[in-house]
């Protein structure tokens, strides 16, 4: 089975009780206290949830990554990723002249 220790970690960070979660997840106590230990795998709905609830991702809380934000998130602020964001809507065309204007700014 699973083993699920970011959600007993989110849980205790957040001063929530088990009867908490388990009630925003629409299950026992019980069975919710068995996802913390492994014993039952958690699904994929209730993860997201959790995910949710927590506003990490589920990268996260697989324990696939240290960065609550994910894996595809990384050291980039908000306003690069928002630039990243952009860039990669634009046609290839439209890179091909922005680089050629940055070229022009950069010997300026």
């Amino acid at each position: 089975m699973a083993h699920y220790p970011r959600i007993r970690d989110l849980r205790e960070d957040s001063d929530k009780k088990q009867s908490e979660l388990a009630r925003y997840l629409g299950t026992t106590t019980q069975y919710y206290g068995l996802y913390e230990k492994g014993a039952n795998e958690i699904s994929f709905e209730r993860a997201i949830m959790l995910a949710k609830y927590y506003n990490v991702s589920l990268d996260y809380i697989a324990g696939l990554t240290n960065n609550k934000r994910g894996l595809a998130s990384s050291d980039l602020s908000d306003s690069e990723q928002e630039l990243l964001r952009f860039a990669t809507s634009l046609s290839k065309e439209e890179r091909k002249r922005i680089s050629e204007l940055a070229e022009i700014i950069e010997k300026i």
